[in-house]
């Protein structure tokens, strides 16, 4: 699974999931709901670029 960037410089780890948001590990971001936010400035997942 992809891992994706924040303009903010936060990455979305699948592996991790985001545990603070009920996210569990091993969800793919593209499997994130629709209303997830980065924690760390509140952008929208449009704005994530995938890490090559």
């Amino acid at each position: 699974m992809d891992k994706y960037e924040c303009p903010c410089g936060y990455v979305y780890d699948p592996e991790l999931g985001d545990p603070e948001r009920h996210v569990p590990p091993e969800t793919a971001f593209e499997d994130l709901p629709d209303d997830w936010v980065c924690p760390l400035c509140g952008a929208e997942k449009q704005y994530f670029e995938k890490v090559e």
